[in-house]
């Protein structure tokens, strides 16, 4: 059984009650920023594309997503979709500290889910992983999930365009990761710096009423 202390520093992990969402189009390099920058920092990532390759692997289906396999490419990506849901849900009930990967084409859908987390009591962040449109291009046709050129062309352009909203929205909390250098530059200069950043907002205390407040009910029922 654990102490009161041990529940303690528990509920008051610096990672609890904190949001980091990534935002990117395909090809960004979102998922080597979360590798470069998140090892070991407990928060739980949120990401269909995960589960999506999983279960097109397990279903026989190609990652290069070929147009003869769109009608059951859907079916598993709405499974996929329903799994992350699931997860995510488990996550924001244990109010655990949480990476939202999204490729943030649709500004309203984000700045809805930030506000439901911030009505729980989260503190929200945004790092915004940025390309330019040839570099995208270039590592979307090296991926072994791909997708279509005019696909990659029009989400570029829809994140790209959400840049200030997403900006004034996170006022304070948006960091700006610039991706165009190769790998080895990113490990070697830019991943370290964008940890730092990352490790000092985690570091702060919630500051969040209603954060303190469930804290606080949470210790009463385990001290029971």
């Amino acid at each position: 059984m654990k102490t009161f202390l041990e529940l303690q520093e528990g509920l008051y992990d610096p990672n609890i009650f904190k949001a980091f969402f990534l935002a990117g189009g395909p090809g960004s390099g979102k998922s080597e920023v979360i590798k470069g920058t998140g090892g070991g920092h407990g928060l739980k990532i949120v990401n269909s594309d995960d589960a999506f390759e999983a279960m097109m692997k397990k279903a026989g289906l190609s990652l290069k997503m070929p147009p003869e396999e769109e009608e059951r490419k859907d079916v598993v990506r709405g499974r996929a979709k329903t799994v992350t849901v699931k997860r995510h849900d488990n996550y924001v009930e244990g109010r655990l500290g949480l990476i939202i990967d999204s490729t943030a084409r649709d500004s309203a859908k984000i700045l809805q889910h930030k506000a439901m987390l911030e009505e729980l009591g989260y503190d929200t962040h945004m790092v915004y992983v940025n390309t330019s449109l040839d570099v995208a291009l270039a590592r979307n046709a090296q991926r072994d999930r791909s997708v279509a050129e005019p696909i990659v062309v029009k989400s570029w352009k829809d994140v790209q365009a959400n840049i200030g909203t997403f900006s004034q929205a996170f006022r304070g909390r948006f960091i700006v990761v610039d991706n165009n250098d190769p790998l080895e530059t990113m490990k070697k200069d830019i991943f370290p710096k964008i940890w730092k950043l990352i490790r000092g907002q985690l570091k702060k205390k919630v500051a969040n009423t209603r954060a303190k407040n469930w804290m606080a009910m949470e210790l009463a029922k385990k001290a029971r």
